[in-house]
């Protein structure tokens, strides 16, 4: 396995360097930034990349996003001081194979590595649940269930014209006859049926659906 590390803490790179050299893995080079990680990609040809998320001049996204364009079989792991869930969705959208911790365990650093080389989704723990939660919610708005009438009641589909009109829950209240707590509780059915997260999310999804003009 050819390596090549990306970060831009020179400390932490040589540390990996050591630790995957001791395990026989051979380290090709190591880059500091985006910019620098694809140079030395297409210098080098490792197999795996493993590339720190934030870096100055080119983040690690972007510079996935690229080297993936050119080199579509190298792999690539994405390394990061925290589960920023942005920046997870966004890597696994760009092409990398996995997005680890670096407060990862030596051990189960090593086999989420082995298990990238392999094919498998390298996800730390912690971060996996968030994946699957955020796949299966964009699966549900591709394709809901039943047909677009079937999503929302009548009442629902009122109080969400008018919040789309930009009425407040208060003034929705007014407008139909009932409680501002009873908006509410309409609204969050409605964020659920259209499984989004707020209203404003609910208002441009019902748009795209033609449920509201």
């Amino acid at each position: 396995m050819r390596v090549l590390i990306v970060d831009d803490h020179p400390l932490f790179a040589e540390g990996l360097k050591n630790l995957l050299t001791e395990r026989g893995i051979d380290v090709v080079g190591l880059a500091h930034d985006g910019h620098e990680a694809l140079v030395r990609a297409r210098a080098l040809r490792p197999d795996v990349v493993l590339m720190d998320v934030a870096m100055p001049r080119l983040d690690g996204v972007e510079a996935t996003r690229a080297l993936k364009a050119t080199s579509p079989e190298v792999t690539v792991l994405m390394l990061t001081q925290a589960g920023d869930d942005d920046h997870l969705f966004a890597a696994v959208a760009a092409g990398a194979s996995g997005y680890v911790l670096k407060s990862e365990p030596t051990e189960t650093f090593l086999r989420l590595l082995e298990g990238a080389t392999r094919g498998e989704a390298a996800i730390s723990a912690t971060l996996a649940g968030r994946l699957l939660h955020e796949f299966a919610r964009l699966a549900a708005i591709a394709q809901p269930e039943g047909t677009v009438d079937d999503l929302l009641t009548p009442r629902q589909l009122e109080v969400l014209r008018l919040a789309a009109d930009g009425l407040l829950y208060k003034q929705v209240a007014a407008r139909i006859g009932v409680s501002e707590r009873a908006v509410k509780y309409h609204m969050g059915e409605i964020l659920a049926r259209l499984h989004v997260h707020d209203r404003a999310e609910a208002v441009a999804y019902a748009r795209r659906l033609g449920l509201i003009p």
